[in-house]
């Protein structure tokens, strides 16, 4: 595993970029669930991404979103090279989720598909 299968554009002002995204580069943007609205880039999609109001740990910036076999194992690695975790795994109808900062201060987001 360890490849990238989304992004999440976080933005205090995630109506401003919910316009700006689907007007610049037409972008189909969803309604909101739990604050993360889902983008579709059309028919062919290898990657999935949203746009969601920035939590107090990360207000705005990009961050990449990894698939791993093992979200727990993943944190326990990460955190013996430097990593700090941000967010502790979340569990979603279809997949873990949670967020780490890298050692150089990039946030990252790890998912595990149930």
């Amino acid at each position: 595993m360890g490849r990238v299968v989304g992004f999440e554009l976080n933005s205090q002002e995630p109506e401003r970029a919910v316009v700006f995204y689907s007007e610049v580069f037409g972008w189909e943007i969803s309604e909101p669930r739990w604050g993360y609205r889902p983008v579709s880039f059309g028919k062919e999609q290898d990657l999935s991404g949203g746009i969601s109001k920035g939590p107090q740990d990360y207000p705005h910036g990009t961050r990449i979103q990894i698939e791993v076999d093992s979200i727990e194992d993943t944190i326990e690695k990460a955190k013996k090279q430097g990593a700090m975790v941000v967010r502790e795994p979340m569990d979603f109808d279809e997949f873990f989720l949670a967020y780490l900062v890298d050692p150089t201060g990039n946030g990252i987001g790890l998912i595990q598909q149930k």
